[in-house]
């Protein structure tokens, strides 16, 4: 997937990760607020941004909400994404080796996932099963955006590193034996430009936007090829009454980018 990202990279010219976060309160009035409208709601952001970004980050969840038809409008979704364009499923996955197993051939096998996130909070033998799949990449819950990230992620422990800092310490480490991996790295944190100092692995930024992160400062984690995944969903997809255009979404992000 790196070097999927590295040929996007050249020619898109910036680190922009588009959430799909589909939310039937918030579409534009222009779509029917239903699993059709969704569809095409998306198909339009896709269409409209697929030269314009790195890559697209599904979160699952969204579509779970829409019950099995959300699934199934998932998946048509992902085939509509073209080949070169890096997919990170947003599925926060991570449970015993065995079930592991099964959630990352779900994903992978059904959704074409380039990628997937993977909370590590049970260690190793629950993240290595992804990280089987070495064609794939697995970017496991560092120093994520949300506020809880204080209640767990912050906490010291008797070694005096915080759980997040524990955390890049043991990625690093199995990155030695499965370099296909990496960090979720929230943009709403100052240890941003920190934590990229401990790690040359690859970080996916949410966090822009709604959540109150800049890109600017998220680019202060690209690794040494300039690459990083900055993740914007809702200042992108949601505002407005009519139909999303290619006009309009280059016009956001343009205001994202800050050009």
């Amino acid at each position: 997937m790196y070097q999927k990202l590295l040929r996007q990279h050249e020619t898109v010219k910036n680190c922009l990760c588009v959430g799909l976060d589909p939310d039937l309160d918030k579409l534009p009035d222009w779509y029917p607020k239903s699993v059709d409208g969704v569809l095409h709601f998306l198909l339009d952001v896709i269409e409209a941004t697929q030269d314009k970004c790195l890559a697209y980050k599904p979160n699952i969840s969204f579509f779970e909400g829409l019950g099995l038809d959300g699934l199934h409008l998932l998946k048509a979704l992902c085939n509509e994404i073209p080949d070169h364009i890096p997919i990170i499923m947003d599925a926060k996955r991570g449970d015993i080796g065995n079930t592991s197993r099964m959630q990352a051939a779900f994903i992978f096998n059904t959704f074409k996932a380039d990628a997937i996130t993977v909370n590590p909070l049970m260690g190793y033998d629950s993240v290595e099963p992804f990280l089987e799949h070495k064609n794939k990449w697995v970017f496991i819950l560092g120093l994520t955006s949300n506020s809880g990230s204080n209640d767990i992620e912050r906490q010291r422990l008797q070694s005096e590193k915080s759980v997040y800092e524990h955390i890049i310490t043991l990625g690093n480490t199995w990155s030695e034996k499965h370099p296909n991996l990496g960090f979720v790295i929230g943009a709403t944190h100052d240890e941003l430009p920190t934590i990229r100092k401990q790690t040359h692995l690859p970080f996916l930024i949410p966090g822009v936007g709604a959540q109150g992160g800049t890109y600017s400062h998220a680019l202060a984690g690209a690794d040494k090829n300039g690459i990083c995944l900055i993740n914007v969903g809702r200042q992108l997809l949601y505002g407005g009454e009519g139909r999303i255009t290619p006009a309009l979404l280059q016009e956001r992000i343009c205001t994202i980018l800050g050009q």
